[in-house]
């Protein structure tokens, strides 16, 4: 399969000994989920709204033999089986992500 990153962030993928299996550029134009947002109050008088995720823009349509790497939120929004997202993040010794192990679906 080939993997397309719409993230806009470089995607590593990362074995467990530390060598790079994979990397993908990042996408200067990342599909976005559109939100509306409908207060819902306020705590200690800081306001509260409640986000709810809408129509997915500048997603690609399915391709046979293509899977997309997308965020969590445009994951969670279209629902669609081509969709991947990072997963078990692998971190340097100062906390920063520099790469995963695996794709994950939602």
């Amino acid at each position: 399969m080939k993997l397309i990153n719409l993230t806009p962030h470089p995607v590593t993928f990362v074995a467990e000994d530390g060598a790079v299996i994979l990397e993908l550029p990042g996408c200067p134009n990342p599909p976005r989920a559109q939100e509306t947002r409908e207060t819902h109050g306020e705590v200690n008088g800081i306001p509260v709204n409640k986000v709810v995720m809408g129509e997915v823009q500048g997603l690609p349509e399915p391709r046979p033999g293509v899977g997309y790497i997308v965020s969590r939120v445009v994951a969670e929004a279209a629902r669609r089986p081509d969709l991947f997202i990072p997963d078990q993040t692998v971190r340097d010794e100062q906390g920063r992500i520099i790469g995963c192990r695996a794709l994950a679906q939602v």
